[in-house]
């Protein structure tokens, strides 16, 4: 059954602080955004600085004013995308909401920037590995710090009592995560007639089912 309660997926916010961002900061998230909307469709070795540069409507060598090279910019695409999934998780965590809630909200803040903050996200499933050693490690760090995130929650249900003692909660953890990236291979191809919030209601309904203590 999918899982029922209020609107928790309208609870998921935006990451980030409210800000003036200057005209240079709005720009270079321009520029961002065009090389991850790049990245997501080509992959990293089909992109180029000049198909960025045309995307975002300027001369290629004015992209090394917003980055240093398709590396640097491969690498903020990734950190952006983990980023902003940590921020929102860890606004979840602090919610004040019994932890099957919690979770449920947490598979929304997953599954919701795929739609949101697709193009990120999709270069950060799939291509970070092509990162040069350095930045790929960077990047790893921040990708287990959000897989650590979300075990600490599912052990946080265990140890109340709400989830199964018997529970892996480091395996629970790469389920939820696999699930969830899931989302990414078929979403807008095979299952056409479901909003982004019934998928997530679903992913969550099936994750809690396998993780709630039996009577």
């Amino acid at each position: 059954m999918i899982y029922q309660s209020r609107n928790i997926a309208a609870d998921v916010a935006e990451p980030g602080a409210e800000e003036v961002p200057s005209k240079y900061d709005l720009r270079r998230e321009e520029v961002i955004d065009a090389a991850a909307a790049v990245f997501s469709e080509l992959g990293y070795h089909g992109a180029s600085t000049k198909l960025i540069a045309d995307r975002v409507g300027i001369k290629q060598g004015s992209l090394y004013y917003y980055f240093t090279s398709k590396e640097a910019a491969l690498e903020e695409v990734c950190t952006k995308a983990v980023g902003d999934l940590i921020e929102g998780l860890i606004a979840v965590i602090e919610m004040d909401l019994p932890v099957e809630e919690k979770l449920v909200a947490a598979v929304f803040n997953h599954v919701k920037r795929l739609v949101e903050r697709g193009d990120y996200v999709r270069t950060f499933i799939s291509q970070r590995f092509l990162l040069p050693d350095e930045s790929r490690k960077s990047v790893g760090k921040k990708a287990r710090k959000y897989e650590q995130l979300i075990t600490d929650l599912i052990e946080v249900g265990v140890q109340n009592g709400r989830f199964d003692p018997g529970l892996d909660c480091e395996l629970a953890a790469l389920r939820f995560i696999s699930e969830c990236n899931g989302v990414f291979v078929w979403y807008g191809k095979r299952v056409k007639d479901r909003t982004i919030d019934e998928i997530g209601a679903g992913i969550a309904s099936q994750l809690l089912n396998g993780f709630l203590r039996r009577p």
